[in-house]
């Protein structure tokens, strides 16, 4: 993926921030969080599975709680 990045530079011109567009920035939050769930369903593969909806709602009330 490419990301198309602007740095932000204070008066000595060190960065300091970079700017994203809006839908690459989501892109890039869509891939954490799909590495993040992976890597707890890995960790969690002994633990009582869910069925599918159940793991579509726990997974949404988790999004619900982070305001998303």
């Amino acid at each position: 993926m490419e990301i198309h990045k602007q740095y932000v530079l204070d008066e000595d011109r060190r960065p300091v921030a970079v700017q994203v567009p809006i839908d690459e920035f989501q892109r890039i939050e869509e891939v954490l969080e799909d590495y993040g769930l992976a890597r707890l369903m890995d960790e969690r593969e002994d633990d009582e599975r869910l069925s599918r909806e159940a793991a579509k709602a726990y997974y949404q009330s988790l999004k619900d709680e982070l305001g998303r």
